[in-house]
This record gives C-alpha cells, sequence and structure tokens, in this order.
C-alpha cells in the first residue's frame, strides 16, 4: 500500500527549533520582541521599495489594519474579486465598506483590470487587487485607475511573497499590501502576516491601530515618556515566538524557492502533453511576470470531470483540492454585498478549477506518483 500523500504539509527549514529557544533566552516572547524587529528588517530590505513591514497575527488582521486607515463611512464600497478567501472582503466589511465584486480574467485568474473602471462608483474607496497563486495582476493599469478616481490601492499579496511584476516586487507597488505566513504559505510560522506600507503617510497610525490603538510604539522609541489610547485598533501584533520560526524560514528562503519552483516545472513538464491533448488547463505565467511558484492547478472540462478527478486520486490516497467558492454567491455575499456586472468567469473557474498537491519538502517519488496517477484519470467517464 502506497503512502497517504497531503496536499499541503509545512516543512522546516532547518534551524527554526533553536531560533525558538532563543527567542525564550532573550526573555522576550510577546510582541514586537528582538525576532519581531529583525523579521520586519529583513523583509523591508529583501522588498526593497517598501517603506515599512509591520507583522501581525494573520494576513486578515493585516487587512483590518488597511481597512481601518481608510476611514469608512457607510456607503463606501471596497473593490474586491469574486474569487478569493473570504479575508479579502470580510475585513473590509467589518470596518463598515460595502463589497463590490470584481470578475476575473481567464487567463491569470487576477481581478479583470478591463471591467474595473466599469464597478466604480462616487462611493468606491478602494481597490484591493489579489495576486493569484502568486503570478502579479495588470497592476500598471490598476495604478492608472485608481489614481485617475483618487483611489487607494491594498494588494493582497497572500499567494505572492518574493514574486514580481515587470521587475518590481509583488506587494510594493500599491499604497499597502498584505502578506500571509499561514502553514500553506512558502514561508510560514503557523500563523501569522504583514502589512506592508508603501506610503509613507500611514505609518505612524498603522503602529497605533496594531498596538490596540495605543501610542505604544513611539513610547518604545522614547519619543514619548508614556502612552495611552489614541485611535481605534486592536491587538494585531504577533507573539516573539512566530517570529523566531519566521525569521528561520526567512534565512532559507532562497532554497525554499528553488525547491518550490522545482515541484512547480516537474508539474508543468509531466503534464503539459496530457492536459493539451484532453482540453486541460494549466496555469498562465505572463512573460512580465515572475512568480512566486506558490501553487500547481488544473482547469479541467467541467464540474463532473473535476469531482471524478479528485475521486480517482482520492482513491490512490492522493490529496487534490478545489478552491475558493464565488464570495458574491454566498449567503453573506448576497446580503451585504454586490457584483454589479456579474462574475461569470469566476463561477465557471471555481466549478473547474483543482490544486494538485504541493508543499517545499515533496520528493521526486512522490511527485512522480501523482503525475502518473493522473495520467490515468479519462476525462470522459
Amino acid at each position: 500500500m502506497n503512502n497517504p500523500i497531503p496536499f499541503n504539509r509545512p516543512a522546516w527549514a532547518g534551524n527554526e527549533t533553536e531560533l525558538i529557544t532563543e527567542a525564550f533566552e532573550n526573555g522576550w516572547v510577546a510582541g514586537d520582541g528582538p525576532f519581531t524587529k529583525r523579521v520586519q528588517a529583513l523583509l523591508e530590505l529583501q522588498l526593497i521599495d517598501t517603506e515599512k513591514v509591520l507583522l501581525t497575527t494573520s494576513c486578515t488582521h493585516a487587512l483590518e489594519i488597511a481597512a481601518i486607515l481608510l476611514d469608512l463611512q457607510p456607503g463606501d464600497e471596497v473593490i474586491v474579486p469574486s474569487y478569493t478567501f473570504v479575508s479579502t472582503a470580510l475585513a473590509f466589511l467589518m470596518h463598515g465598506a460595502i463589497p463590490v465584486f470584481a470578475d476575473i480574467r481567464p487567463d491569470t485568474l487576477n481581478m479583470d483590470e478591463t471591467k474595473l473602471e466599469a464597478l466604480i462608483t462616487d462611493n468606491t474607496r478602494a481597490i484591493v487587487p489579489v495576486h493569484y497563486a502568486g503570478v502579479g495582476c495588470e497592476m500598471d493599469e490598476i495604478m492608472a485607475i485608481a489614481k485617475a478616481h483618487n483611489l487607494i490601492v491594498i494588494e493582497d499579496n497572500a499567494h505572492g511573497l518574493y514574486a514580481k511584476y515587470k521587475g518590481r516586487h509583488l506587494g510594493t507597488i500599491g499604497h499597502m499590501a498584505t502578506q500571509s505566513f499561514h502553514e500553506t504559505k512558502n514561508i510560514t510560522c503557523g500563523e501569522g502576516g504583514a502589512l506592508i506600507i508603501n506610503d509613507p503617510t500611514y505609518i505612524e497610525r498603522a503602529e497605533i491601530i496594531r498596538e490596540k490603538g495605543t501610542n505604544r510604539a513611539r513610547f518604545f522609541r522614547g519619543q514619548i515618556d508614556k502612552y495611552t489610547w489614541v485611535d481605534r485598533g486592536s491587538s494585531y501584533v504577533i507573539s516573539d515566538i512566530l517570529s523566531a520560526f519566521l525569521f528561520g524560514q526567512l534565512s532559507h528562503v532562497d532554497s525554499i524557492q528553488a525547491r518550490r519552483k522545482q515541484v512547480w516545472e516537474n508539474y508543468r513538464e509531466g503534464l503539459t502533453d496530457w492536459a493539451t491533448a484532453r482540453q486541460i488547463g494549466l496555469p498562465t505565467i505572463p512573460a512580465h511576470c515572475e512568480q512566486a511558484y506558490h501553487m500547481f492547478y488544473l482547469l479541467m472540462p467541467s464540474l463532473e470531470a473535476r469531482s471524478a478527478f479528485i475521486q480517482h486520486l482520492k482513491a490512490q490516497q492522493i490529496s487534490a483540492v478545489f478552491h475558493y467558492l464565488p464570495l458574491h454567491d454566498s449567503d453573506m455575499g448576497q446580503a451585504e454585498g454586490r457584483a454589479p456586472l456579474g462574475c461569470p468567469v469566476t463561477r465557471d473557474v471555481a466549478d473547474r478549477l483543482v490544486r494538485l498537491p504541493f508543499y517545499t519538502d515533496m520528493d521526486e517519488a512522490s511527485q512522480k506518483r501523482v503525475i502518473e496517477e493522473i495520467k490515468t484519470f479519462q476525462t470522459g467517464r
């Protein structure tokens, strides 16, 4: 009997345990300790064009900070793709915005920038593009539209750390961006995130919101002699234990990304001919984008074919999964949001997309087995 192959498995870079022990020995395991500062400084160095990185307890919480920074008023709207995780819309809904759902492109599965302007009203405050699978949205067009309408752009870059669009790191192009370090991501600490701030006018208030609405960050820098409650906010600061784990991962980013690139390339090389012959879609990577190697997916001919495909692999103890359900069709999406143009591509993709097992320490034998079992699937049955 073959061993089960999971859809995802978090991988250790090598020295996380030692760094967590060091965090305990530092005597500071709560938020904003030595490792949190080291991680923030390292990310600011690696991403080059950003002004400030603030670690958070999750990508969802980073999105919430961004939402609070918008000072949303009743009736304000924020444009988000329907094909994304619920947090992209929920963070803004929770702080007063109406989510307006945009459709996606049929190639990259990113927000369709050609349909964006038709969704903008006098109440629109922000656009939140999601870089699906770590492949960049068409940010030049999105930023130009935002500038023309005086809108804020917040990149949801949960999938795309270290990916690039026309030579620029994803997450450094909009006014702000968010990152995820959930266990399903390339770089992980189990649960964690970051707010990337590219417009320096947001930095001081973001620090306050992140620290329960207090000016505690200024106090620790010696800029004031006591701190107090000055704004809205919540407890968004990550534990230094998790930051220590994250520092271990980030210190090995080159080897992690190289291995994930190999896994992605193995799928592409092993499945292109099979997929093409059966009219099964593969990921599209535009020439001007450098992807993050976050996932590999197939677009099956139909919902029925996808369901049969998942069951086929499950019978061989291989776990493959579908991805997002359209937010505009959800109970909350229909009750609280709007989709003025509909989202037909989103519905079609949501029915047909399947994600293959993909994790950093996936060995070649396991991946070869997945590819071989995929090739025995008959799409017509």
